[in-house]
């Protein structure tokens, strides 16, 4: 009963309630206004009623017809418009004020223009080392990824003579991290979407405070929702208290808009500019498994040592810019020179987010790019499988050409509404060839793809369109580093403990066929 209480009256429970109850307002505002202005219109006109009310009722097919094809005609992924256009046909002028309202994805023009000059800012450390023509003859077909990477998001640098070494667990890649923060001597930048108190963050806490208390500079920066019910609303403050710079990420504000979907989705830790960890880990109990909510938590992540780190480095600072309003000389935090590796290979990390600060879907397009690309066999591990058509085109297509594509997703899911999405999906790719499997030990929070032997993807980039289209998210392009093919041996153990999932599996009844489809259509707008 505690429990029950606990979770009613829970940050995340009120902000939720907020949310439909400013929801609810805005459309009783509107059809409040709508019949005022009819008494209104009665009221100043009563000779000519009926010829006004025909005049207005004119009107408003107009203003819906002129939305109706303004949506449809929109720069924006076709998926996202069905929805957009079913709420203005069915609801009229409420459809229309829903649409102008929450329609937009992207952050505030306020944010934009910060963003740009942050860029200014950093983009003397962004100038690419190594050319187009080098790349080529390295790299070969890969490529092509890679170039497309740098011209969606220039500050995306790829980077030789960086060491890579890969975690296929939380509980292996902590003790790790906590070495390398206690040999932290300048600084330490920690950008996560959750921490939660608990054996996970209060060790890496206990190593923070020390460091602080040294004089090294940490700082450190949470998702404001996405820590609702893991730490207290003002825990920022009490961290600031302990000497650690803390910023939460566009804390909930309650206001009219679909600026909150914007979250800081990123898992980025850097040690000195030296050293740089990302992947799918957060910093709570259940991603090192001292807690088993949904099984064991199958997740991951790679260690960056050398130039490469770079790159992390730079990211942090423009999205601790973007929220402390502040720009900062990144200077001080690139080393002047870096170890050079022997390691062969290439290191690309890389910074996803919302349309116009970054290309367009970028995180997408890397990885419908190294599917067009392979040639033998492309691997894929993410927690929800909720796509668009071109890229269950992209799967079927690169099947179609005889490479062998597999998926993993959890066996136990963490919201249940979304694994049955995910499960939605199964039937059309296992139909094109594509072969789904399900991690029976519990669930798989890890968000990779790895290709032909030399070129993988590990962050924080999940298959919806969460990630897609209105997250901050962050990854690292690996080609031919020593990553990559421990990538691959972790990728071989967990397929040997998954069950593979038939036509049979993927069969549902017509009841949560029809609530899967109806769901789906508005998964694009959330």
């Amino acid at each position: 009963m505690k429990k029950l209480v606990k979770k009613i009256f829970s940050r995340f429970s009120l902000v939720a309630l907020t949310i439909i109850a400013l929801f609810l307002l805005f459309v009783a505002a509107i059809i409040v206004g709508v019949y005022w202005l009819d008494a209104l219109i009665v009221w100043a006109f009563p000779a000519s009623e009926p010829y006004v009310t025909v005049a207005i009722t004119a009107l408003a097919w107009l203003i819906d017809i002129a939305t109706v094809l303004h949506a449809a005609n929109r720069d924006m992924v076709p998926e996202t418009k069905i929805p957009w256009l079913l709420c203005i046909i069915a609801l009229n002028l409420l459809g229309v004020a829903l649409y102008a309202t929450f329609s937009s994805y992207r952050p505030s023009r306020r944010t934009r223009r910060l963003y740009q000059k942050l860029g200014e800012d950093t983009g003397r450390f962004e100038a690419p080392s190594i050319s187009r023509d080098t790349l080529h003859v390295e790299m070969a077909h890969w490529a092509a990824v890679s170039v497309a990477l740098t011209a969606a998001n220039p500050s995306a640098i790829p980077h030789r003579g960086t060491r890579t070494e890969y975690f296929p667990s939380g509980e292996d890649m902590l003790p790790r991290l906590l070495e390398d923060l206690k040999r932290a001597q300048k600084f330490i930048f920690l950008e996560y979407f959750i921490i939660e108190r608990g054996k996970c963050w209060d060790r890496v806490l206990e190593v923070l405070e020390e460091k602080a208390k040294a004089g090294v500079e940490v700082r450190v920066m949470y998702d404001d929702i996405g820590c609702m019910g893991k730490v207290r609303f003002d825990y920022h403050k009490t961290l600031q208290k302990k000497g650690i710079a803390c910023e939460k990420f566009n804390p909930f504000v309650p206001v009219v808009t679909n600026v909150h979907n914007n979250r800081d989705h990123r898992k980025i830790a850097v040690i000195d500019g030296k050293v740089g960890y990302t992947g799918g880990l957060n910093l709570a109990d259940e991603y090192i498994n001292a807690t088993h909510p949904f099984g064991y938590w199958k997740d991951t992540a790679v260690r960056l040592e050398g130039e490469a780190v770079n790159n992390l480095t730079l990211s942090f600072l423009r999205m601790y810019g973007i929220r402390t309003r502040q720009s900062v000389d990144p200077e001080q935090y690139i080393p002047a020179k870096h170890e050079v590796f022997a390691e062969m290979g290439y290191v690309q990390p890389y910074g996803d987010g919302p349309y116009p600060l970054y290309g367009r879907h970028l995180g997408e397009d890397v990885y419908i790019n190294i599917l067009n690309e392979a040639r033998k066999y492309v691997w894929i591990f993410t927690p929800y499988l909720i796509i668009d058509y071109r890229m269950r085109e992209a799967l079927v297509s690169a099947v179609k050409r005889g490479v062998d594509v597999r998926i993993l997703t959890p066996h136990i899911p963490d919201k249940k509404l979304v694994f049955a999405l995910t499960r939605s999906n199964y039937m059309g790719l296992i139909k094109g060839g594509v072969h789904i499997y399900e991690y029976t030990p519990g669930f798989v929070h890890a968000k990779m793809m790895l290709a032909d032997d030399e070129i993988a993807v590990v962050g924080t980039i999940n298959f919806d369109y969460r990630s897609f289209l209105h997250h901050f998210e962050n990854a690292v392009l690996l080609y031919r580093s020593a990553a990559v093919m421990q990538v691959k041996a972790d990728m071989v153990s967990t397929f040997a403990v998954s069950a593979e999932q038939t036509e049979k599996d993927a069969k549902r009844n017509v009841v949560t066929r029809g609530l899967c489809e109806l769901a789906k259509i508005f998964a694009p707008m959330f």
